[in-house]
């Protein structure tokens, strides 16, 4: 029986397979996700940090199929679990969803209904747990540039979209401030930044 998620090396050698399937920085994003996960992992204590990368460099490996919206988080939860992982299925489920509510999603909805119901009924089903905030962290974070401020980011995503629910901001906040505590460290001091 596979684990829930792949080896650091299996998990680089599905990210860079994708990136060959759909060019992009959605990659060099995926990698710092990974980077920064890994360090507030490690900071934590109590957390796996091979576990928390992984996490990290997989949660937009729904990407491999194309530019889409809501379509990456479907099409990541479904491939991974296709192939055995399905720790990592539920994290590229869950890491665009920081209020655990779909209709807050920032985006298209550019799946079938079906495909919709299916994952308000898996998201309505479960509790997050560290690791599913921890990513939800770090993607509001992370950029294919580094490090960015969680402000700056978010400003940048309503400039481009034209709305950030602000439920969703303050989501975002509370998930920084909940790991500043966690680590007893400021978040962008720990991550080098």
């Amino acid at each position: 029986m596979k684990k829930e998620y792949p080896s650091t090396e299996e998990a680089e050698r599905i990210l860079q397979e994708a990136e060959g399937c759909n060019p992009g920085p959605w990659g060099d994003h995926s990698r710092c996700v990974a980077e920064c996960a890994g360090k507030i992992a490690a900071a934590c204590g109590d957390m796996d940090v091979d576990k928390a990368y992984v996490l990290g460099l997989l949660h937009d490996i729904g990407r491999k199929f194309g530019t889409r919206h809501l379509g990456h988080v479907y099409d990541g939860w479904k491939y991974m679990e296709w192939m055995g992982y399905p720790g990592v299925g539920r994290i590229c489920l869950t890491h665009s969803f920081a209020c655990h509510s779909l209709d807050l999603y920032i985006g298209k909805f550019d799946i079938l209904p079906e495909q919709e119901a299916e994952v308000r009924k898996a998201l309505g089903g479960l509790e997050y747990d560290d690791y599913d905030r921890l990513i939800q962290l770090c993607d509001a974070i992370g950029t294919a540039e580094g490090v960015a401020a969680m402000e700056d980011r978010m400003q940048d995503i309503r400039r481009r979209y034209g709305t950030y629910p602000q439920e969703k901001w303050n989501q975002n906040l509370a998930l920084r401030d909940y790991f500043e505590r966690r680590t007893g460290e400021d978040i962008y001091s720990l991550l080098g930044k």
